[in-house]
C-alpha cells in the first residue's frame, strides 16, 4: 500500500498536481529576487521591492544582483551561485526575477534541485524565464508566468498586471475574461495550463527540459521574430508531438513580427492557424499575456478552463 501511495504521489506531480504543496503566501512571507538572465540596474529592480513590501511581503536583494558580465548579470558560475541560494533558502517562498533577455538555459543543467523540493518556491517571470517554467514542469512543479520587476515602476504601479501576480501568489483562482477574435476557434478545454515564450519552447525540444504537452493547454507568446520564423518553430512542435495532443491553444501577444519577403500577405494568426488549424481543439489569440506591456499572471503546471465563444473569451486557473 505504502509503494502505491509514492507512485500515486508521483504521478500527481507530473499531471502538475503538485500546486497542492506549493506555498500560498501571507504577510510577512519573503519574495526574492534573481537575475539569471541580463543585466539590472538599480532603477529596475527597487520599485518592484517597494510594491512588494506595500503588500506586505519581506523581500531579499542578492549583493551580486547588479553584477554586469558581457551583457549577463554576472558571470555564469556568479548567476548559478545566485540562484542556487535562493532555490535552497528555505524562508523564500517566491523568487521573482528581474528581467528575461538571454541566459537562464545556461543555468538548469549546474541547479541541484534536491533542497527545492523540500521547500518548493514560485518562480515568476517570463521570456527567457520560460526555460525555467519548462524545467520545472518536467520535475512536476508549477510557476508562474508574470511580470518581472522590470515592468514595475513609480508610474505604473500596482496596475492590473501587478495586482494578479500578487493574487497568483496569495493562492486566489484567476479568472480572466477578454474580447474574441475573429480567427478563433470556438470551443471548450481542461487541461493543465504550460508554455510561454514560443522561441524558448522551441530551443528546448529534444532536451530534458522539454515540456509534455499531450492533453494540455498551451500558452504561446513571442516578440521580435520573423513570420516565417513563427511558422518554422510552430512547424518544428507540431513534427515534434507537441501540437496534435493538446486540449486548447491560447495565443498571447506576438509583437513586433517582422514581415519580409515571406509571407508577406499574411498574418500572423493565418500563420499559426496554418499549422494549428487543422486540430480540433479551440484556439485563441490576443490573450492578454506576453511582451507588449499586457501581461496577467499565468499559474503554468495548474488546471486550467477554457471557453471561446463567438462573444467572449474565458480563462480560468485554480491552485
Amino acid at each position: 500500500m505504502r509503494k502505491y501511495l509514492l507512485l500515486l504521489l508521483v504521478v500527481f506531480a507530473l499531471m502538475g498536481l503538485s500546486a497542492q504543496n506549493m506555498p500560498t503566501l501571507r504577510k510577512g512571507d519573503t519574495i526574492a529576487i534573481a537575475a539569471p538572465s541580463g543585466k539590472v540596474e538599480p532603477s529596475q529592480v527597487l520599485p518592484a521591492v517597494q510594491y512588494f513590501q506595500s503588500q506586505g511581503f519581506n523581500v531579499i536583494v542578492p549583493e551580486n544582483l547588479y553584477e554586469n558580465y558581457s551583457g549577463f548579470a554576472g558571470t555564469l558560475s556568479q548567476r548559478i551561485a545566485q540562484m542556487q541560494a535562493l532555490l535552497d533558502r528555505p524562508g523564500v517562498k517566491a523568487i521573482v526575477c528581474a528581467r528575461g533577455g538571454y541566459g537562464a538555459v545556461s543555468l538548469l543543467d549546474s541547479l541541484d534541485f534536491t533542497k527545492y523540493r523540500k521547500h518548493p518556491k514560485w518562480i515568476c517571470g517570463f521570456s527567457d524565464i520560460t526555460a525555467f517554467h519548462s524545467h520545472l514542469h518536467t520535475l512536476g512543479y508549477p510557476t508562474l508566468h508574470s511580470v518581472m520587476t522590470i515592468n514595475i515602476w513609480e508610474e505604473n504601479m500596482g496596475n492590473e498586471y501587478h495586482k494578479s501576480l500578487i493574487n497568483a501568489l496569495r493562492g486566489k483562482t484567476l479568472n480572466y475574461d477578454f474580447e474574441p477574435h475573429p480567427a478563433n476557434h470556438l470551443g471548450t478545454a481542461k487541461g493543465i495550463l504550460v508554455g510561454g515564450n514560443l522561441s524558448l519552447l522551441y530551443s528546448m525540444l529534444e532536451s530534458v527540459s522539454s515540456i509534455n504537452t499531450d492533453g494540455k493547454i498551451l500558452f504561446i507568446e513571442d516578440v521580435g521574430e520573423n513570420i516565417y520564423h513563427i511558422e518554422r518553430m510552430l512547424v518544428a512542435l507540431d513534427r515534434a508531438g507537441k501540437l496534435k495532443g493538446l486540449k486548447g491553444l491560447i495565443v498571447g501577444s506576438m509583437n513586433k513580427i517582422k514581415i519580409d519577403d515571406y509571407y508577406f500577405d499574411s498574418t500572423i494568426e493565418d500563420v499559426i492557424l496554418g499549422v494549428c488549424g487543422k486540430y480540433n481543439y479551440p484556439i485563441c489569440f490576443d490573450f492578454p499575456a506576453g511582451h507588449d506591456g499586457k501581461n496577467v499572471a499565468l499559474r503554468l503546471g495548474c488546471m486550467a478552463s477554457l471557453v471561446v465563444t463567438k462573444d467572449k473569451c474565458y480563462l480560468t486557473i485554480n491552485n
